[in-house]
């Protein structure tokens, strides 16, 4: 396994970021455009949720400015409390009937050619919202079917029949988090499982070996180096194919605390770590989420696939 020559000691990464530190120059963000308004009036107009404004997402402005966002299905209110996420933890509403229409609607008016739906953790639903979520995929398929879709939900708790509801409707691109490294997790998000989630991603490739799996990991949060190697392992032996790694940044101060910022460098010896370790899609850096620019990602994984299938032998040709 490649090292990770730029990367602190196991000490340096527990070490705590001292109160009141300003951001580092890196993690600085662009100024509003012209195209932030546009993008504001058509998610306003849809009443669907965005985890760009409901997560607090630094991305936020250049996203938005770039008519770009991230719609968050099945509400506004989670029904878990992660140490790192902003979304509300309240009693949810019952889905709306009318949500795959009018989410569909709000990509079309935005033109996005890449389509990322998450939504919170339904908990209360008997399906734990599988069934809107592939709803929500269908209309979208049917009112944009040359954009590309990918799916960001919770664990469904990793239960088969809620994975294979979704995987059914035909997403691009099978999305879900493992955030933070084994030792941490039960802190950082204490009503999910490390192991469960790799569980997830396990069986949504099981059942459509066709989709590309995605996970990502958030760092800064008190890993270590051996950490993050394990779980970048962990990822590639069940056969996640997409890696996203980027810096956390504590939405609050009642949110788990920033313990270190990399730097831009170490977050090239992350993603050279991840590419040896055989992901075929890597995105790493300070401002990187799962979302971001995950049109981009998926169009150079498609391409490195496409590059490193051999063609045909001439016997095989039709």
């Amino acid at each position: 396994m490649s090292s990770l020559p730029v990367l602190p000691s196991s000490n340096a990464c527990s070490s705590n970021v001292p109160p009141g530190r300003r951001l580092p120059p890196w993690l600085k963000r662009p100024l509003p455009t012209a195209g932030m308004s546009f993008t504001r009036r058509v998610v306003g107009a849809s009443h669907v949720a965005t985890v760009c404004e409901e997560a607090r997402c630094p991305n936020l402005t250049e996203c938005w400015s770039h008519r770009t966002a991230t719609f968050m299905i099945l509400g506004d209110r989670c029904t878990r409390r992660c140490k790192f996420c902003a979304v509300q933890t309240a009693r949810p509403e019952p889905p709306a009937a009318d949500e795959p229409d009018r989410l569909a609607e709000a990509v079309a008016e935005l033109g996005l050619r890449h389509v990322v739906i998450t939504a919170v953790a339904r908990d209360d639903l008997a399906d734990e919202g599988a069934g809107q979520f592939a709803a929500c995929v269908r209309a979208v398929r049917a009112r944009m079917p040359e954009a590309t879709i990918e799916v960001l939900p919770a664990d469904f708790h990793a239960r088969r029949e809620c994975i294979a509801t979704l995987c059914d409707a035909g997403p691009d691109v099978y999305n879900h988090n493992i955030e933070t490294v084994e030792r941490l997790s039960p802190t950082v998000r204490p009503q999910a499982r490390y192991r469960r989630s790799l569980d997830v991603l396990r069986i949504a490739k099981e059942l459509r070996p066709d989709i590309p799996t995605k996970s990502g990991l958030m760092v800064g949060i008190g890993e270590t180096p051996d950490e993050i190697r394990r779980t970048l392992a962990d990822l590639r032996e069940v056969d996640c194919d997409v890696v996203t790694i980027g810096q956390y940044l504590a939405p609050s101060s009642s949110h788990a605390p920033v313990v270190r910022f990399y730097t831009p460098e170490e977050f090239e010896a992350l993603a050279d770590e991840a590419r040896s370790l055989g992901f075929a899609g890597v995105a790493s850096g300070p401002f990187v989420r799962s979302s971001y620019n995950a049109g981009d990602v998926y169009d150079r994984y498609r391409r490195l696939r496409a590059s490193t299938q051999a063609p045909p032998h001439a016997s095989d040709a039709v």
